[in-house]
């Protein structure tokens, strides 16, 4: 796919906030376009990129449009300075009127998915998109998550990368251990203690 960058000059250098209040979030929106519909999803692309620089927080959208026209599937990453600004975006009137311009041009509602750095250990699969969980709460099931997958690695692999420099056995290693914790051990985590991470009101 071709990618294209539409970003405002006044965009301020992107960076991951060190408070409670300043994560860094990127949407990621896909819209399947109908056949012959282009100009006109172009036409629409352009105008609520435009809506959505007016709202607090907005960093700036890319769009990767399609290089296959048998694959009209256009994707856009919209970045906000924080969760809360994006979500006010996203739940916005302005938003729903452009939504409701879209439809006729595309052939199945979009996708969106949300990215925050380590809060995307925590998503719980087939739920609204909700605020993250307190960072506390995420250290202390990712230091869970860590103190299971190290020792276990550890057991399976040093037989294995015992003939391997330290520095490639370290590489491999830790780079399992990542997959593990994304693809296996945060997932379960995340639903083990989904009722304290994400307490119902």
């Amino acid at each position: 796919m071709q990618q294209n960058h539409e970003m405002s000059d006044s965009i301020e250098p992107l960076a991951i906030g060190m408070d409670e209040e300043s994560h860094l979030v990127t949407a990621i929106i896909s819209h399947t376009v109908r056949p012959g519909r282009d100009g006109g999803y172009e036409e629409w692309l352009h105008g609520i990129t435009t809506a959505a620089h007016k709202f607090q927080g907005h960093l700036g959208v890319s769009v990767i449009r399609p290089c296959d026209r048998a694959h009209p599937e256009y994707v856009a990453i919209l970045k906000f300075d924080r969760y809360n600004n994006l979500k006010t975006w996203l739940e916005s009137d302005t938003r729903q009127e452009w939504i409701e311009r879209l439809q006729p041009l595309i052939e199945k509602p979009e996708a969106i998915q949300t990215l925050t750095g380590l809060e995307t250990w925590f998503t719980l699969t087939g739920k609204p998109m909700k605020s993250p969980p307190p960072r506390y709460k995420m250290m202390l099931v990712t230091w869970l998550g860590v103190f299971l997958t190290l020792p276990m690695l550890n057991r399976l692999l040093a037989p294995l990368l015992s003939g391997l420099p330290v520095l490639l056995a370290q590489l491999i290693s830790t780079g399992l251990g990542v997959a593990l914790l994304t693809y296996a051990i945060m997932p379960r985590l995340t639903q083990l203690f989904r009722k304290w991470l994400y307490p119902v009101p």
